[in-house]
This record gives structure tokens, C-alpha cells and sequence, in this order.
């Protein structure tokens, strides 16, 4: 059976026996906290009164450690001493590709080094049929992957940076109100707030406009079909008069297209208050008036629960309670009056 030992770390280790490429072998699992290495501008460039934003999109970059607290680059390397095989479990996306080559750098193997090999494992789910597979299916990591990765981060932080720089300069001063330290620019996260207020002001902007459609219909073996216009709407009167005086004159339509689809009305769900509430205010009662409806129809079915389980209410509680004299109202009604009474009798007994 196998057992395995746990330690921690960084991050935590876990250790067993186990079968690799038919051999018997001994495991090393342990994790990263996302990205090992971020990018960043050398010190010279961080001054931003002593260097032109235009300047930043020149300027070299260097790699640091992500979150050196973790000291996650250490962990690496004292984990994989020793260690003659390295299998990659990241996320099998472009970032997960950038991080496999990260782990790599911090783990001392090299990508073509016969002793010391690098696999790649592939895999959709952490079911343990997809990890069995991807460990008998392992392949090389993507090189061209992680590079885009790095590509991309690079021109986020020039592009980020650059424009953050430039626009708190430029806003400094021109609107009392504004607070204008940093205006951070994100490039993904800025034209995507500028989609959102875009729509925004769409929406609020918006003037409702008058339109008009043809909706003919006919009759088929017995039944009345309303017929869609190919054409929806017009928003001109006269035209869609036209269209509607041909249509009437001539009583010929063309058919350009037919579907059928079958429904089928299912059982009414349970009422529950918040709907009985909606139903009762949009049938004209007062908000206090739908609350002391509820109420008394609550009470009134608590009595028929009671009569129907062999418990009778007292008499004075049917006289005295203020929701029992509202129930006792319903006992007007024709649907309910005789049940009513009925439980009335049976208490009085």
C-alpha cells in the first residue's frame, strides 16, 4: 500500500514510492504561489521626475523574485538536489508554460541535459484517470508558449507604466476634486472600464423612439399562426402604412421560412410569500393590506392543520386573535365559509 510522508516548506512537501517509466522511484510533489519571477525597471528608471515615460518603451527590464518573502526560488532548488527527473503539473495554458520554464531556472535543469531530464505533463481534469494518463503521456514543455508569456508581460509593464506615468503628470492640478497621485493605466483593465462607460452612457442617453410592424396572421388546418415580418420594424409611419395597405390589397404573403417547437405546461409550483405578496399588491392592495392577508391566511391554514391532525384551538383564540378575526372574515367567502364554520363547531364542541 502506498503511504506517503508530508513536511513543510514553502510550500508543502509530500514524499512516497512509487513506479516512473517502469522503474521503481522515489516522489517529490511540492507547489509554486503563481508566477516565481516578476518584471520590473532596473532602479534608474523608477525616479519618475528624472526619466520620460517616453523613454520606458527603450528601457531593459530585469526578472525578481514574485513574492520573496516565500523565498519560493530556494525551495526549488533545495527540493529538485538530487532529484534526476522533473515533471511539470501547471496549468496547461500559456501562463502555466511561462511558470514551467520559471521552475526549471530555479530547479537547475536544463531542458537538454541527458542526465537530468524535464517532462511535461498534460492534462484536462484532476480526476485520477486524467492524472494517470498524462503521467504515461508526458511530453516536452513549449518554449514558443512560455516566451509569448514573457512578450506579453513586458509590454503590459512598458505600456502600464509609460501611460501611468504620463497621465497622472498630466491630470496633476487640472480638476480640484480629482485625486490625482497615481491614475493607475492597466492595458486590459482601462479599455475595458472605457466598453463599460461607453455602454453606460448608451443606456442612459437612450430616447425611446416610436416604431411599427406588420403582424399578419393565418389561419392553418383550424388554427391561427401569427406570422414573423422578415423586416421587424420600421421606424416611419407612412412606409409601414404601405406595407400595410399592400399586404391588404393584395392578401398574398410569401413564406420564407418555417419552425415548430412543442411546450408543455408543467404543474404549478407552491406559492410561496414573496410571491403571494407580488400577486397581492399587483391585484390592488395596500402594503399593510397584503401583510395582514398573509398573516390570515396562515392562521386560517394553521386551523385547518390542527383540525385535520385531531388538535383544536381554543375558543377564545378564535375570538380574541386579531389574525382570527381576519380569518373569520374569509368565512364570507363561498369557497372557504363551510370549512370555516366547520372548524369553528369542532372547537366550540
Amino acid at each position: 500500500m502506498l503511504q506517503m510522508h508530508s513536511r513543510k516548506g514553502s510550500t508543502d512537501v509530500h514524499e512516497f514510492e512509487g513506479m516512473f517509466i517502469g522503474l521503481p522511484a522515489y516522489f517529490k510533489v511540492t507547489s509554486v504561489i503563481g508566477h516565481v519571477f516578476s518584471v520590473d525597471f532596473p532602479a534608474k528608471y523608477q525616479d519618475w521626475s528624472a526619466t520620460d515615460p517616453i523613454d520606458l518603451f527603450q528601457a531593459p527590464i530585469q526578472k525578481t523574485e514574485a513574492n520573496p518573502k516565500a523565498h519560493i526560488c530556494r525551495h526549488l532548488s533545495q527540493e529538485a538536489h538530487g532529484c534526476s527527473h522533473l515533471v511539470l503539473w501547471l496549468d496547461c495554458d500559456r501562463e502555466g508554460e511561462n511558470i514551467c520554464f520559471e521552475v526549471i531556472q530555479c530547479t537547475g535543469f536544463q531542458a537538454n541535459d541527458a542526465r537530468r531530464k524535464v517532462h511535461r505533463a498534460r492534462f484536462s481534469s484532476v480526476t485520477g484517470k486524467d492524472i494517470l494518463k498524462a503521467m504515461n503521456c508526458l511530453v516536452e514543455p513549449n518554449k514558443c508558449e512560455a516566451l509569448a508569456v514573457d512578450a506579453r508581460q513586458e509590454i503590459d509593464l512598458k505600456v502600464g507604466v509609460a501611460f501611468t506615468r504620463f497621465q497622472t503628470g498630466y491630470f496633476q492640478g487640472k480638476y480640484g476634486d480629482l485625486d490625482s497621485r497615481v491614475i493607475s493605466y492597466g492595458p486590459c483593465q482601462t479599455p475595458t472600464l472605457g466598453f463599460c462607460v461607453q455602454r453606460y452612457l448608451q443606456i442612459t442617453t437612450f430616447k425611446p423612439e416610436k416604431f411599427w410592424a406588420l403582424r399578419p396572421n393565418i389561419m392553418v388546418d383550424g388554427y391561427e399562426l401569427q406570422l414573423e415580418w422578415e423586416r421587424h420594424r420600421l421606424f416611419d409611419l407612412d412606409v409601414a402604412l404601405m406595407f400595410q395597405k399592400l399586404v391588404l390589397q393584395d392578401r398574398i404573403l410569401e413564406v420564407t421560412d418555417m419552425s415548430e417547437k412543442q411546450e408543455s405546461k408543467g404543474r404549478p409550483p407552491g406559492l410561496n410569500t414573496v410571491n403571494l405578496l407580488k400577486r397581492l399588491k399587483n391585484s390592488g392592495f395596500g402594503k399593510r393590506s397584503c401583510i395582514l392577508q398573509v398573516f390570515g391566511l396562515a392562521w386560517f391554514g394553521l386551523c385547518i392543520c390542527n383540525f385535520f391532525s385531531g388538535i383544536l384551538l381554543p375558543k377564545h383564540e378564535l375570538n380574541s386573535t386579531r389574525f382570527g378575526s381576519l380569518a373569520r372574515k374569509r368565512s364570507l367567502n363561498i369557497s372557504w365559509g363551510l370549512m370555516f364554520k366547520l372548524l369553528t363547531i369542532f372547537n366550540e364542541a
